[in-house]
């Protein structure tokens, strides 16, 4: 699963977990502020969920976790430059400032949750000291997974599916060659896009364009991509000026795509085509 943002919140909701935020960085580190990390409090303390890169740094924090007392509060700690742990630092060479919950608040860990799985965004609260420093993170936003649309036909929608669902993303297929899937001129039945969702076509019969990117213009898809050379790009712009989208609108279809020009190949494309719609995603993150 490539999201794992979401990962530790839900894993924290487990009586016995704690919960580890990253909510100061001190120069360089490889996660953003805001990596959360949920660790075990019962028996052999071990991580349960989520990524703080360096496995040393892990341990350390389950280790201190379960280390303390029962119902203690939230313990801010200094990690890296500057801390008071002498014998640990970071191969980075910075600081970090990380919040360690041991008895997370299940209720608003739970509200999250809920929020996310209703495509909506959300907030937690962290209950860093009054007196900690300004800069310090207080509440972690989190943003729904990216769920992805794709609709066409051959080798570059099949080659983009399969590596969407290796991936982990969440991912609606129509193929114009699956009976019923598609129908010329309409819409596609019960497609659901949301402001984090992202709509690719591919498809090499270009008709089968216009109504379908109609459709997704009037969406809050936050990324539509069309497949195709500059002149099938050209007509595609037209077509749709002659129904009345103007430019506003039709600035939000991305054509070509990918980080990748020119590519020929179904697969390079369909990798292509999924990084730059993640690229485009990790920066709808508040913390990004």
């Amino acid at each position: 699963m490539i999201h794992t943002d979401h990962a530790a919140l839900r894993a924290a909701l487990d009586e016995g977990t704690g919960l580890c935020t990253v909510v100061g960085i001190d120069g360089s580190f490889s996660r953003r502020v805001g990596a959360q990390m949920a660790a075990s409090r019962a028996g052999v303390a071990q991580v349960i969920a989520g990524s703080l890169a360096d496995v040393c740094l892990e341990r350390q924090l389950a280790g201190d976790l379960a280390g303390l007392a029962p119902g203690a509060e939230p313990l801010l700690q200094r990690y890296g430059r500057g801390s008071p742990i002498i014998d640990f630092r970071l191969p980075c060479g910075g600081g970090l400032d990380i919040l360690l919950d041991p008895a997370p608040d299940r209720d608003a860990l739970a509200q999250a949750v809920q929020a996310l799985d209703a495509r909506q965004p959300a907030s937690l609260p962290l209950p860093v000291p009054e007196d900690a420093p300004a800069h310090l993170l207080r509440a972690r936003p989190y943003i729904p997974p990216l769920s992805l649309i794709l609709l066409g036909e051959g080798a570059e929608l099949a080659a983009t599916a399969a590596l969407a669902r290796t991936m982990g993303l969440a991912t609606q297929v129509y193929a114009k060659e699956e009976a019923g899937a598609l129908h010329l001129g309409a819409a596609p039945q019960g497609a659901q896009a949301d402001a984090w969702t992202a709509i690719l076509l591919l498809f090499h019969d270009h008709e089968w364009e216009r109504t379908i990117l109609r459709w997704a213009l009037d969406t809050p898809a936050f990324y539509i991509g069309a497949q195709g050379g500059l002149r099938a790009r050209m007509a595609r712009l037209d077509d749709l000026a002659r129904d009345g989208v103007n430019e506003t609108q039709l600035s939000r279809i991305t054509s070509p795509i990918g980080l990748i020009p020119r590519t020929r190949e179904p697969g390079v494309l369909a990798l292509s085509a999924l990084a730059e719609i993640l690229g485009v995603y990790e920066r709808l993150h508040p913390l990004a």
